[in-house]
């Protein structure tokens, strides 16, 4: 790793990266709070994004940049940021900072997908060139919209933002509560829409792409938050005798929608349905993405959220169910604590003489921590004993404090609690699938961490506390957002479309509320240990 120390905003901001993975610099700014201004997918074509080079290597001027940048401009070493990629420790100065916004790229930038496993159907001879789709997965603390190339299968731009139904509730049972107001319910598939339409709005203003090219537009995400945008029978997810049937959520109308996007007046915009109760179509896409009915041996996808899914393929059978993870993987819940976002630390570690040395999302500044950086603080706090496995620090109080770069930062026993809550559902709806699908957890070939928690979490600080169970290297696999590759190949070609058939002709739904064999495995599951171990 390397410093890149970033001037900008009057303020010295210190970022490590990787230099080994020869990302420019405009790539290494997105996922922070200074970002260069730029209008053109990074091609250098609009010539915006310009930074001065204070000290260090970022390669010779392109080509481009020579078009773009008078003589005497190269001499004082100003430079376009897509065009510049630093090598070892490099200061630069942000000529041209964007503007503030709610929607930022995440770490890892359009890798964060995951891997799209899909070819484009061939275009129709009519087809506008170089058409556009956009993939939205509508999470209940998180929205992610990806605009792809739907003749070049790759993505062009990704945007996440904060659900601004957060205002009404955390998590999905307090919005379904609040959407029983008529008028809020209206609110609440106001606000989804609204967010969808702000996230495009600023992908178009970046990167220069006009959204009248976009042809397609394929939302996927958990029932709840899809009955909440199409304002449709989120009532009867209130019913317990509603949580192993489908729900409708297909809006009646969305050409309002696409205005609002400022998509082409023939544009289509399709709602994925859900399958059954809580189980949603983000993680049926997530299941098409990693093609999961091709593998030859028992494999299981855990999609980390507020609320959870969870889908094991035994061979023949998609077992399938959903639990309630609450805040503590995405959001978080305590003073101290923070999505995976700019200023969030997302590592933790044991240093020399116990000392706790940190790794913080796009600066130096901390913020709070994320819900990897919290697995992380627990596993090292178990490792000193500090932290008992029931989740109470040895010497009896209430929080424990360490500071991060000049700032003291915290953590009660309230927010281990939450943490200890969301992994025990997920442990024990592992449980529950592998008994009902007759597999033994332990002979999973593969197992699928997908989800914005699972793209940063550290496995064997997972199998430290027992989130994950502890496999052979290799058997485990952080996979990315799932559900936004999955949404891109439903977009991209028919073989996806006809997989996702397949997956609902052979998923089986399992109501864990039903399942006595469920609250035994969530008790088990409390305790922070590694899976498998003794109370």
């Amino acid at each position: 790793m390397a410093t890149l120390r970033v001037r900008a905003g009057g303020a010295l901001h210190l970022l490590a990266y990787d230099p080994d993975a020869g990302n420019s610099l405009r790539a290494i700014l997105e996922p922070t709070d200074f970002r260069v201004r730029t209008a053109c997918l990074g091609l250098g074509a609009c010539g915006l994004c310009r930074v001065r080079v204070l000290a260090g290597e970022v390669g010779a001027p392109t080509a481009v940049e020579r078009v773009q940048l008078e003589d005497a401009l190269l001499a004082e070493r100003v430079r376009l940021a897509c065009q510049c990629r630093p090598v070892g420790e490099v200061e630069i100065e942000v000529l041209s900072l964007a503007p503030p916004s709610s929607w930022h790229v995440p770490p890892g930038g359009l890798a964060s997908i995951g891997t799209l496993r899909w070819e484009a159907d061939p275009a129709p001879s009519h087809a506008v060139p170089r058409p556009l789709g956009v993939a939205v997965d509508l999470g209940t603390s998180h929205i992610s919209v990806a605009l792809i190339d739907l003749i070049g299968a790759r993505p062009l731009a990704l945007r996440v933002g904060a659900n601004p139904q957060r205002a009404h509730g955390a998590d999905v049972m307090t919005r379904l509560v609040a959407a029983g107001d008529p008028d809020h319910a209206r609110a609440l598939a106001s606000l989804a829409r609204a967010a969808v339409g702000e996230a495009l709005g600023e992908i178009a203003r970046s990167e220069g792409i006009d959204l009248r090219r976009v042809r397609q537009a394929l939302v996927v995400g958990n029932t709840a938050m899809l009955s909440l945008l199409a304002d449709r029978n989120h009532q009867r997810l209130l019913e317990p005798a509603n949580w192993s049937l489908p729900i409708d959520c297909a809006p009646l109308e969305t050409a309002s929608w696409g205005r609002e996007w400022g998509l082409a007046p023939e544009a289509s915009i399709e709602v994925v349905a859900p399958l059954a109760g809580f189980v949603g179509s983000d993680l049926l896409a997530g299941v098409v993405a990693e093609r999961m009915p091709e593998l030859r041996t028992p494999g299981l996808l855990i999609d980390f959220g507020t609320n959870s899914e969870i889908a094991l393929w035994s061979g023949d059978t998609l077992w399938v169910t959903a639990t309630a993870g609450g805040p503590a993987f995405e959001a978080s819940a305590g003073r101290d604590c923070i999505p995976a976002e700019a200023g969030a630390v997302v590592r933790v570690r044991e240093g020399e003489g116990g000392a706790l040395e940190c790794d913080i999302i796009a600066g130096d500044e901390p913020r709070g921590l994320c819900g990897s950086g919290l697995v992380d603080l627990l596993a090292c706090l178990l490792r000193q004993r500090r932290l008992g496995p029931r989740g109470r620090f040895s010497d009896g109080s209430e929080r424990v404090e360490f500071e991060v770069n000049g700032r003291v930062l915290g953590l009660g026993w309230r927010e281990v609690d939450a943490l200890q809550r969301a992994k025990a559902a997920i442990g024990a709806g592992m449980k529950v699938l592998c008994g009902c699908a007759g597999v033994d957890p332990y002979a999973l070939q593969r197992v699928l961490v997908a989800g914005l928690f699972g793209s940063h979490l550290d496995l064997d600080s997972a199998a430290a506390i027992g989130l994950l169970p502890r496999l052979p290297e290799g058997r485990v696999v952080l996979v990315g957002n799932t559900a936004l590759a999955g949404a891109c190949g439903l977009l991209l070609c028919a073989d996806a479309r006809r997989m996702l058939e397949r997956v609902r002709a052979c998923a089986r739904f399992v109501n864990l509320g039903r399942m006595a064999a469920f609250d035994e495995a969530f008790l088990d599951q409390l305790f922070l240990q590694p899976m498998g171990s003794p109370p």
